[in-house]
């Protein structure tokens, strides 16, 4: 897309606090102008499935973000990790670590990553991305030091694909950027659909 003379150029807000989505875009040279997270309840609906979570999520959050910069581009994104139909939490503390691991651990499991994107006028695209990622059977010396090290507070499903919980996986189907929080490719289809100048 050719800006116009005296276009001011297109401005991309990323709708997120994680400093994972600002490498995963600064991997395939987008830099937002703006971070902005938006403060939104992210307790999963009675009875949602954990497609429809991500994607209301992401959703929620772009529009929200989209009423403070409505003449950008927002790109938000949500991730879930499903056992089944359950939704694991963000893991806030060592117990639900230990509870998440002890659930993933041996088995295969679903990350949902949904991804939305409001343009300027309020124009809006999503995409949803499926991945299936297979754990190892965990050792208990394994998931003892994993607790130790901090790393899965805060994660969606106890875990942090990109650190040490690498060297659990035994296969994966699907997106890595997914996992770690930002499909790439869907990102940039998303925002070349409404318009933005992606390279």
């Amino acid at each position: 897309m050719k800006l116009s003379p005296g276009t001011p150029p297109a401005q991309l807000v990323l709708a997120s606090a994680s400093p994972r989505r600002l490498e995963l875009l600064a991997q395939i040279g987008l830099i937002p102008h703006e971070v902005s997270a938006p403060e939104i309840d992210e307790t999963p609906l009675r009875g949602e499935t954990p497609r429809r979570c991500a994607l209301r999520l992401a959703g929620a959050k772009a529009v929200a973000v989209a009423q403070i910069y409505p003449t950008a581009f927002v790109l938000a994104a949500d991730t879930v990790v499903a056992a089944g139909r359950r939704i694991l939490p963000k893991a806030e503390s060592r117990d639900e670590v230990r509870d998440c691991l002890a659930l993933l651990s041996g088995r295969s499991h679903r990350v949902y990553t949904a991804v939305a994107v409001v343009g300027p006028g309020g124009r809006s695209a999503e995409r949803l991305v499926e991945t299936r990622v297979t754990f190892k059977r965990l050792a208990a010396d394994e998931l003892d030091a994993y607790l130790a090290s901090g790393e899965g507070l805060g994660k969606a499903g106890g875990y942090a694909i990109q650190g040490l919980a690498g060297g659990f996986v035994l296969g994966l189907q699907g997106s890595y950027p997914a996992v770690v929080g930002l499909p790439l490719y869907e990102s940039l289809c998303l925002l070349r659909g409404l318009g933005y100048p992606a390279a």
